[in-house]
This record gives structure tokens, sequence and C-alpha cells, in this order.
């Protein structure tokens, strides 16, 4: 793909709505109304329980959000994303342990870290075929779930550590955070938040060249582009969203055990995005959330809830590559196709 092919997949935008093709005021107008919408939620479902299980959708869908725009953008599947997930979150719980930064700054660095992390391994591993950066990311998550698994001095192993908050963050009382309701809304803002930043950076000339060097690496540094620091940046975004993730559900469960960087973890997200669909911004949060329907749905019904889980995800790669973001879209084109 040439640099103006590219340019012109970004300007079309990818779904229902197109937000990336939209110009920023109005992107902006449009992300401050879904995020209205979205705080109505919790007056409308009284349960606790859905909140509960809302809440953590949401949370599961930033992550989805990180490893889908590393897809859209350098082409790259990471199979270790839980990675800068569960650096966030440790990063929390071992600072309220030894104090080593107040508690807002620490929430700041849970989503700077895990980004400074991956630009720096991205340096050496963006180089890399598809292959081997995949089994690298894996490698990499599983080394540090080996090591906070087996040091119980510093973690406490596989009996998990309390997240121990301040009274008050950012001037908000704790409990703010770990109230479903609230954080329901804390989260579709971040989430909503997530995707319109994304989708900016999708559009502006460094995601149009991200793009190209996808599609022609080759070409684009024939053309005198420099393509390590763009797609090793795109690494970093991806990560610092990932801590993103992984900050909110420190502050909503104040608990981790080292699952959270295990490669299920990093599989279940992996779903999640291959299900909503890469192509669009926000199909992995779509993916995220059908994924936790079914999987609350299908738990119900049978202990054997991942083989219908699995059956979706063939159904989907089988039938719909680029996902149920592709399908709306498509669903979307037709109607207006009719309409004219």
């Amino acid at each position: 793909m040439s640099a103006g092919a590219a340019q012109r997949e970004a300007a079309r935008g990818a779904g229902p709505g197109r937000p990336a093709g939209l110009r920023l005021p109005r992107l902006v107008a449009v992300a401050l109304l879904v995020m209205a919408a979205g705080a109505a939620v919790p007056w409308a479902v009284r349960s606790q329980l859905v909140l509960t299980l809302m809440t953590q959708a949401l949370i599961y869908a930033i992550l989805a959000v990180a490893i889908g725009f590393l897809i859209r953008q350098n082409g790259l599947t990471s199979f270790g994303h839980a990675a800068f997930f569960g650096i966030a979150i440790y990063l929390l719980a071992l600072n309220a342990k030894f104090g080593w930064m107040p508690a807002e700054l620490a929430v700041l660095a849970a989503i700077a870290l895990p980004a400074l992390f991956a630009f720096v391994v991205g340096l050496i591993i963006v180089r890399l075929p598809a292959l081997s950066f995949s089994m690298l990311t894996l490698a990499v998550a599983q080394s540090l779930y080996e090591l906070m698994l087996r040091w119980r001095q510093l973690a406490n192993g596989d009996d998990g550590m309390p997240v121990k908050l301040p009274s008050s963050l950012f001037g908000i009382d704790i409990e703010f955070f770990q109230s479903p309701d609230k954080m329901f809304v804390v989260c579709w803002v971040a989430l909503v938040a997530v995707v319109a930043l994304l989708s900016v950076v999708a559009r502006s000339h460094f995601g149009v060249l991200t793009v190209a060097i996808r599609e022609n690496e080759e070409r684009a540094r024939y053309i005198g582009y420099r393509t390590l620091l763009p797609r090793a940046l795109v690494f970093a975004l991806s990560a610092a969203v990932g801590g993103l993730a992984g900050a909110l559900f420190a502050l909503y469960n104040a608990f981790v055990t080292p699952g959270v960087l295990n490669w299920s973890l990093s599989g279940e997200a992996l779903i999640m995005a291959v299900i909503g669909g890469a192509h669009a911004i926000w199909g992995p949060a779509l993916g995220a959330v059908v994924f936790f329907l079914v999987k609350d749905a299908a738990g119900d019904l049978t202990e054997h809830w991942p083989a219908i889980i699995g059956a979706l995800l063939i159904v989907v790669v089988v039938l719909r590559p680029d996902g149920l973001a592709g399908a709306l879209a498509r669903l979307r084109e037709r109607m207006a196709g009719r309409a004219r």
C-alpha cells in the first residue's frame, strides 16, 4: 500500500459513524455525547451484579482496544499485553506497600511505566518477523508472571496482595472508585476518551505513516521515512492504554494476584479484539462486551463455556475476518445504499 492509499484508508474511517474520519471538534462533540449517554446507564440498570459485570467488561474492553490498535497500526499481534496490564496493577500495589511515591503520582506512573517499558523493548522486537514478535511478547509477560508468582517476599506469590489505597485519590473519596455504579461511569468515560484519542492518532500524519509502514515497510524506507521509531511508539501507546486498564482494575478491585500477568488474560483480550474487529478502533471494545455477555450467559448453562467462546471465534474468523465492527459497517453501507 502506498502512503496515499494508507491516507485514504485512514480518512475513510472504520465503521458506523466513522469516528476516525470526523473533524476534531465534531469528534469531541460525539465523544462527549457518548460519555453522557453512558453516564445514564447506572440509573437505568439498578442491579449491582449487572453493573459489576459491565464495569469489568469495560476495563477489559480498554485492554482489548490497546491490542486492536497495535494490530491496526503495526500489523503485529501481541500475546503478552497482560504484562502492561499487570505492571500497572503491581506498581500500585507495591507502592502502597513500600510508599515510594504519592498515590496520585503512582496512578500516573502506572500508565507511563508500561509505555516506557514497551518503547525500550519495542526498539528491539518490532524489527522482528510478526511471529517472533508475538512469541517474545508472550515470553516477557510469562517472565513477569513467574517473577511475581515465585518472589513471595515481594508480592506474596499466588496468594495475592491487597492494593491499599488512601482514603481519597485526586480529591475524590476512594469508595467512589469501588462502587459499581460510579466506577462504571469512570470506566465508560475512560474507554470513550481512549477510543477518541486513538482515532485522532490514527487519522493524523503519524497514524497514516504507521499504516503505510505496516503495508510496505521497505517502500516507506525508500521514500525517506524511518520506520523503527514510529513502530516502537505505536507499541508504547498501546502499552499505555493497557496500563490505564490495569490502573482502573486496581482501583476497582483493590487486590491483585499473578493471574493478571498470565498468558490466559492476554489470550482473552486478543479474542475480544478479533471478535470485535481490529480494523475499527472501537471494534475490540464491542468484542469485549460480547465476550462478557456470552461468557456470563454460557457460564450459567455449562462449565464448558470456553468451548462456546471458541466456536464464536471460529465463526467470526471464517465468516467475518473484520469482526463484528466490519459486519456492522457492511450493514450500514447496505442500508445507506437502499436509502439512496
